[in-house]
């Protein structure tokens, strides 16, 4: 991009020294697009996480809904949720672009986030009334309103699809990554994504959750439905100061093809001294000039080599056409083609250990609230503290840490690390791994709280247990931590192992990997419940006194352990880390992305942008 500090003109009688340089153009992207893009974020999380952090509480007092037949709900809602951020990656790839995808999605989510804010006004489109969860027959939602209720929460899960998996690689698309400044922006740009929205829930779900549990759900729930349409808002006031790339088509077809082709070509055999004869055509480039992007050839890898049969040419005549195109997709792909889907198949270890993390988690969100409800919550003699107010916990440890990690930590270890040529910072590894044990202790503590507050509600023979809520804020304080080491880090790694051209589907498998979590701990859940169905089931129905959950957390522990094993024996290996300054023995963990790709260089104006 070419920027003239001066204009002249030789027609023009004003004198040299008369002459004032126009003010530069301002450049798009960089923290100039960053702030609207946080801001449309934190917004946009306020209103989603004000509806996600009592759903629960608003599912069992206002729709009567029995505890497990909750959970079921709550877990598939926020499944279908992360499933449909596969489509929007697909959309977004292919037709409409990130822009134009997390547009659609925030409209979709307001229509939604209106919908449940009418279930909450309209008294008729509830149950006749609501019941106390100490209430054992209440009346239950006819088939019209759960079908109002599920629009509502479609509508959510169509927007979610849209926002996640655009969300964070439109904020990527703002920075270069070509340069080490820019790589090193796009690793603050992870942390203060997570710090931004985390503060605005913090500060707004302790007002906006009060206002539902003890004053309105239809104005608690009309709230969020304003700020999603100022996070709309903000969002379009940013237009100027984007870059946008445009659609290059989806990866999910390209890898259905390299899939289909390497089948079909499973009896090919190439003799060992000899190379094959790879389709691998130049790039070409459909970029407008206004747009700034690096299309990145990727050089030939040896891992995964039965991928490379979908690219061998076997019989020219057969295969390519007069122009030297493939004359079916589904028999010959290029090396590019291929190369992608090696990039989706090398991360698929730590996907599995994502999945393991994130059930943990799951965990304290859905029994966490049903735990509040039967514990001692009065602050003072009339304040009852809203059980809402249990995820805040988990918001200000993640808040804490990562201002701690950004503000203090990296500092000092940066100052410490150029003097002593050792890095001091935290690699992908041990954070993933620190998630990890966080969350079994988290599923640990949880089961003990459990046993506590069920055996003390039994002695007294209550429903109630007397003890107070704030044993509960450890799990949830562990939660948190959990989400700020493992979530944070899995995030960063599935975005920087993907090239720029594949980082919506980045976001898709992040979100995936929250969507099977879900499924799972959902299928855990029912199968537990059945197999201890009896006289002492360990989860489901509307008292926990009459449940042992705390042996149900203790198996999600079991798990948890199960899958740090898994990682450490083998996915830990398909991390990337970078090598610490001044080593040259190349040891450590496999780096997946090629270090020296071909890429065809932007001008040298574009680089100094």
């Amino acid at each position: 991009m070419k920027m003239n500090a001066y204009s002249s003109s030789s027609s023009s009688s004003s004198p040299p020294e008369a002459q004032v340089p126009p003010e530069p153009k301002k450049s798009p992207g960089g923290w100039r697009a960053i702030k609207y893009i946080l801001g449309n974020e934190s917004f946009e999380k306020l209103a989603s996480m004000s509806l996600i952090a009592n759903m629960s509480v608003y599912l069992t007092t206002k729709y009567n809904l029995g505890g497990l037949f909750m959970v079921n709900v709550v877990n598939i809602w926020n499944g279908s949720s992360n499933v449909a951020a596969l489509a929007g990656a697909f959309v977004s790839d292919t037709y409409l672009g990130r822009f134009r995808t997390l547009l659609c999605g925030s409209i979709s989510s307001l229509l939604g986030m209106g919908t449940i804010a009418l279930t909450a006004g309209i008294h008729q489109l509830r149950p006749s009334h609501g019941c106390d969860v100490q209430s054992q027959d209440c009346p239950q939602p006819k088939t019209w309103q759960l079908a109002v209720l599920f629009m509502g929460l479609a509508l959510l899960s169509i927007g979610a699809g849209g926002i996640r998996p655009c969300n964070i690689a439109f904020g990527a698309d703002q920075f270069d990554t070509r340069t080490a400044k820019g790589r090193a922006q796009l690793e603050s740009f992870f942390n203060w994504w997570y710090f931004s929205f985390t503060i605005a829930l913090v500060i707004a779900l302790t007002g906006v959750v009060y206002i539902q549990t003890n004053i309105s759900w239809a104005i608690g729930f009309a709230i969020p439905t304003v700020c999603l349409a100022f996070s709309i808002t903000i969002f379009l006031l940013g237009q100027h100061a984007y870059i946008y790339l445009k659609p290059q088509g989806s990866v999910f077809s390209d890898v259905a093809k390299v899939i289909v082709a390497a089948c079909r070509k499973s009896r090919v055999r190439v003799a060992p001294d000899t190379e094959p004869n790879f389709y691998d055509p130049p790039l070409v480039d459909n970029i407008g000039s206004d747009q700034r992007q690096v299309m990145i050839k990727y050089a030939h890898t040896n891992r995964f080599k039965f991928l490379d049969r979908a690219a061998i040419i076997t019989n020219p005549n057969q295969e390519l056409d007069d122009q030297y195109n493939p004359k079916s997709g589904w028999r010959l792909c290029s090396l590019q083609q291929v190369e992608q889907l090696k990039f989706l198949v090398a991360i698929l270890p730590v996907w599995v250990t994502a999945i393991g993390t994130f059930i943990t988690m799951d965990q304290t969100n859905n029994f966490g609230v049903l735990q509040a409800l039967q514990m001692d919550r009065s602050i003072g003699p009339k304040f009852l503290f809203p059980p809402g107010w249990m995820n805040i916990t988990s918001m200000l440890a993640l808040a804490i840490w990562i201002l701690t990690y950004e503000r203090i930590y990296l500092p000092l270890a940066k100052k410490f690390s150029r003097s002593s040529q050792t890095d001091l910072r935290f690699t992908m590894t041990q954070r993933i791994n620190t998630g990890i044990v966080l969350s079994v202790v988290t599923m640990v503590v949880s089961g003990i709280v459990e046993e506590h507050r069920r055996k003390s509600a039994l002695k007294h023979g209550l429903f109630v247990s007397p003890t107070s809520f704030a044993l509960l804020l450890p799990q949830y304080f562990l939660t948190g931590l959990t989400e700020a080491f493992s979530a944070v880090a899995i995030m960063e790694f599935f975005t920087m192992q993907m090239p720029e051209s594949m980082r919506t589907v980045a976001g898709a498998i992040f979100f995936l990997s929250l969507s099977v979590s879900n499924y799972l701990g959902s299928f855990i859940a029912n199968m537990v419940h059945k197999a201890t169905e009896g006289k002492s089931p360990w989860v489901g129905g509307h008292d926990l006194n009459k449940n042992k959950l705390d042996c149900y957390y203790y198996i999600i522990a079991a798990l948890g352990a199960v899958n740090f094993a898994y990682f450490n024996l083998f996915a830990r290996h398909y991390v990337l880390v970078s090598k610490k300054p001044g080593s040259d023995n190349g040891k450590g963990e496999v780096q997946l992305e090629n270090p020296n790709p071909i890429a065809r260089e932007s001008s040298n104006e574009e680089s100094k942008a």
